[in-house]
């Protein structure tokens, strides 16, 4: 991991996959602005020195792309001044309807669940990136509950709208990986008795953002193209360059 990365990552003790999506390079030769968007697990856990670094950041808004259920079973973050709580659940199936058969190509499996999510979920996902493109809620945390499959499909449309390059995002996505060992090694010291999580919710190859990617274009034309259809409009788009570009 490089300074960069290390830079990247924001340490909590109970969060695990919290990062800024800032640093990126651009096709216009431009970079996406550190401290304006970051992504992560779900944050119901912060509390103590956790909770002090959280509002250190000075965020403004929270992203919670839960399901219902799981906003009922585990929390929400914390109620703190200033802070905008907005729950936004893209529609998706559950993935014990189309269960990863082992030996099979994971990033092939992940990457159907993120277009099948794409189609149902349009409406949910173009209103999370909508929040995001409004520099009013600067600086904007995205979650979900492990900050890898929703929360990457989110930053991916985002970041690919900024100009990223998909080698870049899915690189961003697969930092989700690491951040899925250290969660599994908590959930092992703190509750033994659970069951191991399978590999779709632990993995996250590059390949399979990837794969999402061109074949969302090859629907679509492009992530604005996607974007448009899911009701995002040109205004936003620009407003989303506007305040996430240096």
């Amino acid at each position: 991991m490089d300074a960069t990365e290390v830079n990247r990552r924001i340490p909590f003790s109970a969060l695990f996959n919290f990062r800024d999506v800032g640093g990126y390079p651009t096709r216009d030769g431009r970079a996406v602005r550190w401290g304006r968007l970051y992504r992560s697990d779900s944050p119901h856990r912060i509390d103590g020195a956790d909770r002090d670094a959280f509002v250190a950041l000075g965020i403004r808004t929270v992203i919670d792309l839960r399901r219902p259920t799981e906003v009922a079973r585990d929390g929400r973050v914390p109620e703190l001044d200033g802070l905008t709580y907005r729950h936004i659940h893209p529609e998706h199936a559950d993935w014990s309807q189309a269960p990863y058969e082992a030996g099979s190509s994971l990033a092939r499996y992940l990457a159907d669940r993120y277009a099948d999510l794409a189609g149902t979920g349009a409406a949910g996902l173009a209103e999370a990136v909508g929040l995001i493109a409004d520099s009013a809620n600067a600086p904007v945390v995205v979650h979900c509950v492990a900050g890898k499959d929703r929360t990457g499909i989110v930053c991916a449309l985002t970041l690919a709208a900024l100009g990223v390059s998909d080698a870049d995002i899915a690189a961003d996505y697969a930092l989700s990986t690491e951040a899925s060992q250290r969660f599994s090694a908590w959930v092992a010291a703190t509750m033994p008795e659970g069951e191991e999580l399978p590999p779709p919710f632990l993995a996250s190859p590059a390949e399979a953002m990837a794969l999402f990617l061109t074949e969302l274009r090859q629907g679509h034309g492009s992530v604005e193209g996607y974007l448009r259809h899911a009701g995002i409009t040109d205004a936003q788009l620009a407003a989303l360059r506007a305040h996430l570009l240096e």
